[in-house]
């Protein structure tokens, strides 16, 4: 069975290192999302925590009301 998950690759960018604490139940979610991941994808395991910051863009990303709030602020001078 083929999915369309909504991540679909990892960029390989110099990251920032941020410290998160992430209740049980999230991690182990992030821990099947890079399984079905992976076998979507024919590569190796991915690190669960890998998946954190590109899940949060595309959040930010699809997010309407933060997209026209940026968009605002930016013109604002």
């Amino acid at each position: 069975m083929s999915t369309k998950l909504k991540l679909t690759s990892i960029p390989d960018d110099k990251p920032v290192k941020v410290a998160v604490e992430l209740p049980p139940d999230v991690h182990q979610d992030l821990v099947a999302y890079a399984e079905v991941m992976a076998r979507e994808s024919g590569q190796s395991a991915l690190e669960p925590t890998r998946l954190i910051a590109p899940m949060l863009l595309r959040f930010m990303a699809t997010d309407r009301v933060f997209a026209r709030l940026r968009k605002s602020r930016r013109q604002t001078p």
